[in-house]
């Protein structure tokens, strides 16, 4: 097998693993492209992976053009600049990073009609990084209800990148405290099921605190381009 076979089987085989362990019914994988070229996407497509990650509306779109004939699943990871509300509500699948109530009416506003609503997962800033994207635990409710409210909107449920951190117990906690969130969350919104968290380092750590979706680059696709 070349690197792309072999790495996409390694991850998926720890993934199901985690999850077996976990006894979760399953786990998403996202593969993070952000800065991969369509090239390589494509291959790991060849494998089987379907859901990819990107960070920037317009690297993202460039690429989607260029593997249009393949059904993937595209992904918003990074934050989302208001001005690019509209290229975000017609280009992706999931947007994973809505941090200000002032971006929910654009999004919707913008979602083409002939689309499936555009699936939504609230950034939470779980460590109270100053230089961290998403919103404060307080701010999730009234971001959820806003997002619930329009139709073609989906409210799917949280996503968080915690702080670097050596120390496991760090990261277990930080795991620990967004599922206290989603679990409150998901009692005023039943329909929520999707908490994203874990990344290369850390996926199958956080798949054990209570994970549905897993965002993973370097494992998949080696050192990050520049």
């Amino acid at each position: 097998m070349n690197f792309c076979e072999t790495a996409y089987a390694s991850v998926t085989t720890r993934v199901a693993a985690a999850r077996q362990a976990a006894g979760a019914p399953a786990v998403a994988l996202v593969a993070v492209s952000k800065t991969q070229p369509a090239a390589a996407v494509r291959a790991l497509a060849a494998c089987g992976q379907r859901a990819f990650g990107e960070n920037y509306v317009q690297e993202a779109v460039a690429k989607q053009a260029d593997l249009a004939d393949l059904p993937l699943e595209w992904h918003l990871i990074g934050p989302l600049q208001s001005n690019k509300c509209r290229e975000a509500a017609e280009h992706f699948d999931w947007l994973q990073s809505l941090d200000r109530l002032k971006l929910v009416a654009p999004l919707a506003r913008h979602r083409p009609p002939a689309r499936a609503p555009l699936n939504v997962l609230v950034q939470v800033n779980v460590d109270d990084e100053a230089s961290k994207s998403g919103c404060r635990p307080e701010e999730i409710g009234t971001l959820a209800a806003a997002v619930a409210a329009e139709p073609r909107l989906r409210l799917r449920g949280l996503m968080a990148i915690p702080a670097p951190a050596p120390e496991r117990e760090r990261r277990r906690a930080a795991f620990a405290r967004m599922l206290a969130l989603f679990d409150a969350l998901r009692a005023e919104h039943a329909e929520i099921d999707t908490l994203s968290m874990g990344m290369s380092d850390d996926f199958e750590l956080a798949i054990a605190a209570g994970a549905t979706m897993v965002r993973v680059g370097t494992l998949l696709f080696g050192a990050r381009a520049t």
